[in-house]
């Protein structure tokens, strides 16, 4: 996260950091794609889809919000989890606020007494994002009832929390999150050019591109047991982009799965996958994959490190 600069009252813009937070599954990639008008979070109905903290950046005429995407908060089992929760724990701290969003059409479960558990002492103000309205969710009481029991006092007596009824899917109400994020944030410079609206690492963003399109295929069969790590990556002939990505699973069996059929599964997601990364890159793209088989991945701390995925 870049370093906040002190800062004189000469500034007429705003700028600060909101993390969103939350549970899997809730809306937290979705709402911020919604936000800064890209795809920069990959959004799958797959829990734990992301697994690294994602910044969107939304900028206009007062200042600039810079949003931290977490993975959602779960019952660790191992150090991939673990690395997880940790990042969504490490992004509570150091921003001006901080948006805790549920999903209304679901009941208050284990984890979402952890966040709040987490949210309840915080010394920025809470957002709290009741998504899926579009939806029509039926436990609005349940989320303002965790939070008076958290904090052993009425909803209207918490002058820090703000109740935000909202739809990151089809954007309503997000405005006045966005309205509402600004009146938290202090006068200072902008952190990143206005035209910016992530700094996630290029093959970051590749690599999570492969995985959301193997989650779409493979649905509940594997997506917890795959990574995606982009080995190579460099100009080719013209004006054709060369990526090569090796599909990591944790058991020998699985690359059947991920292959599929005479090889039809791996390539289709390569289709999907090389579509959408030629708009993003602005080239035409060839993208090579491979699969392989790393035993117990996820509770391998070098193999993990190897990945990005470290404490």
């Amino acid at each position: 996260m870049p370093k906040k600069k002190t800062v004189s009252k000469k500034y007429k813009t705003c700028a600060g950091f909101a993390s969103i937070v939350g549970r899997p599954n809730v809306g937290k990639s979705t709402l911020l794609n919604q936000i800064v008008g890209e795809k920069v979070a990959i959004v799958s109905p797959v829990p734990q889809t992301t697994r690294t903290n994602v910044r969107g950046v939304y900028t206009d005429e007062r200042g600039q919000i810079v949003f931290i995407d977490t993975p959602g908060w779960h019952q660790g089992r191992d150090h991939l989890d673990r690395f997880m929760n940790q990042s969504s724990a490490n992004s509570m701290e150091g921003v001006d606020c901080i948006i805790h969003l549920v999903d209304t059409g679901r009941q208050v479960g284990e984890e979402e007494h952890q966040v709040v558990n987490r949210l309840k002492n915080v010394s920025v103000p809470v957002i709290l994002g009741l998504n899926k309205i579009d939806l029509k969710g039926k436990y609005f009481p349940q989320y303002i009832a965790l939070w008076e029991e958290a904090r052993g006092k009425k909803i209207e007596e918490m002058k820090d929390l703000v109740l935000m009824p909202m739809s990151g899917l089809v954007g309503t109400q997000v405005d006045k999150l966005i309205d509402t994020i600004f009146t938290f944030l202090p006068k200072g410079p902008l952190f990143y050019e206005a035209d910016i609206v992530t700094d996630a690492p290029q093959k970051q963003v590749i690599a999570d591109i492969v995985r959301e399109k193997l989650f779409l295929l493979t649905r509940q069969e594997l997506p917890h047991s795959i990574a995606v790590v982009i080995e190579e990556m460099r100009p080719a002939k013209g004006k054709t982009t060369f990526i090569r990505a090796v599909v990591i699973v944790e058991r020998d069996s699985q690359k059947e799965i991920v292959i599929g059929h005479k090889g039809q599964l791996l390539k289709q997601a390569g289709t999907l996958a090389r579509q959408e990364l030629e708009t993003l890159l602005e080239t035409k793209v060839f993208l090579e994959l491979f699969v392989k088989f790393r035993k117990n991945w996820r509770d391998d701390a070098s193999i993990l490190a190897d990945m990005g995925y470290a404490f």
